[in-house]
C-alpha cells in the first residue's frame, strides 16, 4: 500500500524538481507528473514524486486522516480519532455496488 503525503512547494529547483515541505521537513520532489508549480502550491506526494495538485483544504483533510490512522494504530484517544475523521461522522456508508441515485 502506498500513502500519499500532502506537501507544499517552497522552492522550484527546476522544471522537473521542487523543494517541498511537510511538517517543517524539506524534501526534493519530482514534479514531472504535475509540471512546474509555484511556491505555496499543495501537491500529493507518493515516493518522492508529486502525483496530484490539491487544495489547501484537501491537504488539511488528508493530514487529519493520517494523524487519526497513526493514533488508531497506537491505541490513541478514541475521541481524538473521531474528531480527526469529522467528515465521516454521521454519514452513512456508500455501497459502490448499488445505484445510490435512486
Amino acid at each position: 500500500m502506498c500513502i500519499g503525503i500532502p506537501m507544499q512547494v517552497v522552492d522550484s529547483v527546476s522544471d522537473t524538481f521542487a523543494t517541498c515541505q511537510d511538517n517543517g521537513i524539506n524534501k526534493t520532489i519530482n514534479m514531472q507528473l504535475v509540471g512546474p508549480q509555484i511556491t505555496g502550491t499543495w501537491v500529493l506526494v507518493f515516493i518522492d514524486a508529486a502525483r496530484e495538485v490539491i487544495s489547501a483544504g484537501k491537504a488539511k483533510e488528508i493530514d487529519a486522516a493520517l494523524a487519526a490512522v497513526a493514533l488508531a494504530a497506537t491505541g490513541g484517544q478514541e475521541d481524538r480519532v473521531q474528531q480527526l475523521f469529522g467528515d465521516l461522522i454521521n454519514r452513512e456508508p456508500v455501497n459502490p455496488f448499488l445505484n445510490n441515485s435512486e
